[in-house]
C-alpha cells in the first residue's frame, strides 16, 4: 500500500507541474498503464489534494456521568435493546 501512495504522490507532482496538454496526456496515459485504473479515476486521483484526510472522532454527546447512569439502568433492565430502553426511560421519568 505504501508503494501505491508513493507512486501516486510521485505521478501526481509531475502531473500537476505539467502545463502542456499532450505532456499532461502522456502521464496520464503511464499512469493507467502501470496502476490499471480506469482513465477517470486516475484522473481524479492525480487531480486530488496529496495530503490525506484524518478521521472525523465523533463528538461527544453525554459526559462520563450520563453513560454510567445510562449503563447501570441498562444492566437493571437485563441488558435489553435500546428501543425498550428508551420506552423504559421516558416511563421512570413519568412516574
Amino acid at each position: 500500500m505504501a508503494t501505491r501512495r508513493e507512486l501516486k504522490d510521485a505521478i501526481r507532482q509531475r502531473y500537476q507541474a505539467a502545463t502542456e496538454g499532450q505532456e499532461r496526456r502522456q502521464i496520464l496515459a503511464e499512469f493507467v498503464r502501470v496502476t490499471g485504473y480506469h482513465r477517470k479515476y486516475a484522473l481524479r486521483v492525480l487531480n486530488q489534494s496529496p495530503t490525506p484526510l484524518s478521521p472525523r472522532q465523533p463528538e461527544r454527546v453525554y459526559d462520563e456521568a450520563v453513560h454510567q447512569a445510562l449503563a447501570g439502568l441498562w444492566e437493571t433492565a437485563d441488558r435489553i435493546c435500546g428501543k425498550r430502553l428508551k420506552v423504559l426511560i421516558t416511563f421512570e421519568a413519568l412516574t
